[in-house]
């Protein structure tokens, strides 16, 4: 009877949930990766076009044409380059890209994905707060 004392561990029913809990946060890892690794590329794009010496001088409609190429060149499904807000205040020109992406998990649970750092100006490599966006 005091071998039984001396036992100890996990009984089946406890490793069960373990193992639930550590496969429902794989399953979420899964389902969220792509949607993060498109927004790094959307991000990478952004910036490309921000610091481009010619975006300065482009119509907003040249650079959401160059915005869409590069989404198709790079097979962005997430967003699309309507979706782009592309706008002038203060002799600064802006692109903000900020988007959700609502993703199902399993039966009734979804998770949703904002990213909202997407906020340039033309001109600079880092993405700005929106903050520090001038009202109209």
């Amino acid at each position: 009877m005091t071998l039984r004392r001396r036992q100890s561990g996990m009984s089946m029913l406890g490793i069960f949930v373990v193992l639930l809990m550590l496969g429902f946060f794989a399953l979420c890892a899964i389902r969220i990766a792509p949607p993060y690794f498109e927004y790094l590329s959307v991000k990478n794009i952004l910036s490309n076009i921000a610091i481009a010496p010619e975006t300065a001088e482009e119509s907003v409609r040249q650079i959401r044409r160059s915005i869409a190429s590069n989404y198709n060149t790079n097979q962005i499904y997430e967003t699309e380059a309507k979706d782009v807000n592309i706008f002038r205040r203060g002799g600064k020109t802006y692109i903000d890209a900020s988007y959700e992406v609502r993703l199902p998990i399993a039966w009734r649970v979804d998770a949703v994905v904002s990213f909202d750092d997407l906020i340039y100006v033309v001109g600079q490599a880092d993405p700005i707060s929106p903050d520090l966006v001038p009202s109209s």
